[in-house]
């Protein structure tokens, strides 16, 4: 008798227990603003691609792009697409969706703050559509749990971008994020692969905390005539370097274009020595404190 209660203790014990590490990702998270402060605020400087493994094409995207875009009506109310949204401001809210007889999790949710769109992980073992279908700002994500990190795969997006200056991400972009919760901070690192613009994938992480008070407002945009332009208006620079604002992260740093202009040889520590021949003598070297007096 004693070892039947037993064992049925030791059953009802392994029911009650967390699934294969499986975390809980639930809740409202508050985003920690001092990361990447100009993402998160009024954007980056205009012509500062430092650090971006990026290829000619896209540096000629952004360095004919125009911050204008943003007044046409068309592209007013435009979400952040799913691998910039949590770079930009972007408290977050998440939630799931349950099998009802097996309680097992079919699907996160994750809503972001700025513009409220909606994201879908699917956990439930369904494939990735077929390459023709529809793509769309959030993309179509699938997530599986490796231990206690949640590992997601998104296709079919829109194009969209990298950073709001106007590096551009294609739609045969493809994204990769791992999802990891450490009492109540949870981390996002993001993994952009994209055929089009990037010579190598580009890494990304950002922080939240658990906020249970959190409350995102509805986000409500109404597109409408800003400036008045032409009909027909493309907001952009004629290249070459047509744009009089790209040098002006130059002037600012002292760094020269080939400093500005990114490239994926930035990443890696080698680059300091480039840097030392680069920087003009009066500059603080790579690695060295600036002197502010």
């Amino acid at each position: 008798m004693q070892r039947r209660m037993a064992g049925g203790l030791l059953v009802l014990a392994l029911l009650a227990g967390p699934a294969a590490a499986e975390l809980d990702l639930t809740g409202a998270w508050g985003q920690k603003m001092h990361e990447d402060r100009l993402d998160r605020g009024g954007g980056p400087d205009i012509g500062d691609f430092t650090a971006l493994p990026i290829n000619e094409a896209a540096l000629l995207r952004a360095q004919t792009w125009d911050a204008n875009k943003w007044s046409v009506p068309e592209h007013q109310c435009a979400p952040h697409p799913a691998d910039y949204g949590p770079h930009g401001p972007a408290h977050i809210r998440i939630w799931t969706t349950t099998d009802p007889n097996s309680f097992k999790v079919v699907a996160y949710h994750i809503m972001l703050g700025w513009m409220n769109p909606v994201r879908t992980i699917w956990l439930d073992g369904r494939p990735h559509p077929s390459p023709n279908a529809p793509h769309t700002w959030e993309g179509f994500s699938t997530g599986v749990w490796d231990g206690d990190t949640l590992v997601v795969k998104t296709t079919h997006l829109k194009e969209g971008w990298i950073r709001r200056n106007g590096i551009p991400r294609s739609a045969n972009g493809k994204l990769t994020e791992f999802l990891i919760r450490h009492d109540n901070v949870l981390t996002w690192v993001s993994a952009v692969e994209d055929p089009v613009y990037l010579t190598e994938p580009y890494v990304r992480s950002w922080n939240w905390v658990l906020a249970p008070g959190l409350w995102i407002n509805p986000y409500t945009c109404a597109a409408r005539v800003e400036v008045e332009r032409p009909q027909g208006f493309v907001a952009h620079w004629l290249p070459p370097g047509m744009n009089p604002m790209l040098k002006e992260f130059s002037d600012k740093t002292g760094f020269p274009t080939q400093v500005t202009n990114g490239g994926a040889a930035q990443l890696y520590p080698e680059y300091q020595l480039e840097l030392k021949k680069l920087l003009p003598a009066q500059l603080p070297q790579w690695g060295e404190p600036a002197n502010p007096f």
